[in-house]
């Protein structure tokens, strides 16, 4: 089975073909069924050889399609000084895009 190593968002993600992903969001318009290329390809497997980048590949690309885009669960941010009545409460929500791989070229 093939295989590809892609980096995106400062993380690595290990895909093939038709896997789903969770990714962090990239700039730039964006909506839903777009398709979009990943070209910082570290390392490639098509079950015979493998391939692996100093860093990336040239010249490989992973293609994908974007099936949602949206916002994960709220994470509460606390600041909190005892004996003194300071407490500061934050909540923040990560933006992602879930996306199909296509093909892996």
């Amino acid at each position: 089975m093939e295989f590809a190593v892609i980096q995106t968002g400062g993380k690595q993600y290990k895909v093939s073909k038709d896997s789903v992903l969770s990714i962090e969001k990239i700039k730039g318009e964006y909506s839903k069924g777009d398709k979009i290329s990943f070209d910082k390809v570290l390392l490639v497997d098509d079950g015979k050889d493998t391939t692996i980048g100093t860093p990336y590949i040239t010249g490989a690309k992973v293609n994908a399609e974007i099936m949602e885009i949206g916002r994960a669960r709220k994470v509460l941010v606390m600041k909190y000084k005892q004996k003194s009545r300071y407490l500061r409460r934050n909540g923040h929500r990560q933006p992602f895009f879930k996306v199909k791989i296509t093909s892996i070229k």
